[in-house]
Parts: C-alpha cells; structure tokens; sequence
C-alpha cells in the first residue's frame, strides 16, 4: 500500500480509502466486517462513512456497523484513520441538520456513540451550510477540538470559494481550518479541476476523491452489458446513452493496453495534482482485492495524452472560459 500526507497536515494516510456507505445497507454486517479485516490486510488505514450512511435507507447505521467491528478490538481502532461527516438532516426537527454549533455538538456526540469511540480523526462538513457563519462553525470545531473529540476537520463538495473563505477565517483565528476536501471526480466528471483543485493546492488541502469509477461506468459496463455480466441500476440508461462513444474508445483503449478500465481510472486518479486518497466501495472483499491492485498500474504520457482526448477536461480559471 502506498502513504501520503493528507494535504499539509503530518496526518500519512492510504492512497486508498475504504468507503462505507453500503454497510449496513447492502452488505450485510458479517460480510462489511469481513471487508474492514481485509482492508486492514491490505494496508489500507483510511476509512470513510458519514452520519447519514444507512439512515438515508432506512436501515442500520454505516456508523454503527463499524462501531461493532472498533468493539472487536485487536487493534482495530489504533490502525484506522476514521473520518465521518454531519451535515444532512437526522429527523424532521430544524435544528437536527446543518452546521450550526448546536448540531455540531449534537452529531458528534451521537456519531462517537454509534462508532463506539471516543474521539474522531477526520470530522467532515458533508456540504457547506450557507446560513451558518464561519465564526460559529470554526468556534464549534474549536470547543470539539478542546474536548478531545475531534483531530482535523475536513469538507466535503465544497466550491473553491468556500475553502477560501473556511481557510480565511480559520487563518484569521490562528487554527489549522481544513485539512482535506472530499469531491466528486472521475474522468467523465472534472469540473473541480477549474477552481476546486487549485485552491485546494494553494492552501494545502488534500483532496479525497468520491465516486472514482463514475458509479461503476469507468469500470467496463459497455462490456459488462454486452456480457450480461452487469447488475444494479447506479448508472441510468440517459447516463450510459450520453458517454457511450467516449465508453467505447475508452474501453477499446484499455483492452489494447490489456489493463482493466478500472485499474486505468483508478490509476488515472491518484496522477491527478492534490490528490491523496481515492474513496472506494466494494462490497465483496473481491472487488476491494480488484481496487488494490489498481496501484501497480503505471501509465505512460502516451496513454495520459489518450485519456484527456476521450475525456476532455478544464485548465484552471479563469483561463478555461477566459483569457
């Protein structure tokens, strides 16, 4: 397993971040616990899950799932890395949701409860909150901080601009502020390469990656279809239809590398500037086993060249829509 710092913090963490927001939900307990020993295994220390992960199904918390494995004990806890979100409502109460002091202390609070430990590593604000200043945000981040329940803070789908205004004020208070910024990118979606990624380097946040396969199209579907090999409905017929020329040159690419599309997007990833760790999902220890060996791909300038044809991406602003 290959180790980065995340962003400009002395936090070293896996390229590879076990996402979690199946357990409890579509993998079953016994099978999401058999994942967690096998990421272990792998040298993955990294794990991810959010406050809504199962609740948003109606089912078991992802958080309580993997409270029951931290119980296990074995060590289990000293060697991950636990990062979690609030943000999103927990009932129909108004103050149950956002990032208001009050629901800061409150998610955290019930989050440590369900994961069974007593602090967090990584505390991530799973969207900005318009109608909370940063003043009572950063002063409820601080007070966790103090309390022992929290080491960094972290943001998730956050615009350039708002890192620059949660950093502003961080610096302004003379705190560490953010840490890392958790964003969708794949090849197919690159829109954070305009502002998200620069700011992210210019005030040394570490950018974890969620959805790096595209809900599964970057990992061979046209193939899977044509083999009646594919399952589920993450990718719609209207998504599939719209990217199919580009699926077709990228997996005719990828066959004639003999290198699984998979392992190329992953791979693809983890080149990318800012980056530290990619979120991935399995939900079988096969298909963990599969993401892992993404790391012993190498691709060549040729092969990157190929790839931003098929897949055009952004230059930095303002220069990709002005001068």
């Amino acid at each position: 397993m290959d180790y980065t710092h995340l962003g400009r913090s002395g936090l070293v963490v896996s390229r590879l971040s076990l996402g979690t927001l199946a357990f409890g939900s579509a993998t079953p307990e016994r099978d999401s616990h058999a994942i967690m020993d096998r990421a272990h295994e792998h040298g993955i220390n990294f794990f991810d899950t959010s406050d809504i992960y199962g609740l948003q199904e109606g089912k078991d918390w992802s958080e309580n799932v993997i409270g029951r494995w931290l119980a296990q004990g074995g060590g289990r806890r000293e060697r991950t890395v636990l990062a979690t979100k609030l943000y999103q409502p927990q009932s129909d109460w108004p103050n149950d949701r956002g990032l208001s002091a009050l629901h800061v202390r409150r998610a955290c609070d019930a989050s440590l409860a369900r994961l069974q430990t007593d602090y967090i590593d990584l505390y991530q604000m799973h969207h900005v909150d318009r109608g909370t200043t940063w003043d009572e945000i950063w002063d409820a981040m601080d007070v966790l901080r103090t309390q022992g329940k929290i080491v960094y803070v972290g943001s998730s789908n956050f615009a350039g601009w708002h890192i620059a205004q949660a950093q502003a004020a961080a610096q302004a208070r003379h705190a560490l502020g953010l840490v890392s910024e958790q964003s969708i990118y794949n090849l197919v979606t690159r829109d954070i390469e305009r502002e998200v990624l620069p700011a992210a380097q210019a005030y040394g946040v570490g950018v974890t990656v969620w959805s790096p396969l595209a809900r599964g199209m970057l990992g061979g579907i046209l193939d899977q279809d044509s083999a009646g090999r594919r399952s589920g409905d993450r990718v719609t017929a209207e998504q599939l239809n719209k990217h199919r020329v580009q699926l077709e040159k990228y997996e005719r690419l990828c066959a004639d590398r003999g290198v699984p599309p998979s392992h190329v997007a992953l791979a693809w990833l983890l080149s990318r500037p800012a980056v530290a760790s990619l979120v991935i999902g399995p939900v079988t220890k096969e298909q963990l086993d599969d993401s892992v060996a993404s790391l012993e791909v190498q691709l060549d300038d040729g092969l990157l060249a190929r790839l931003n044809d098929i897949f055009p991406g952004y230059r930095t602003a303002p220069e990709d829509y002005a001068w």
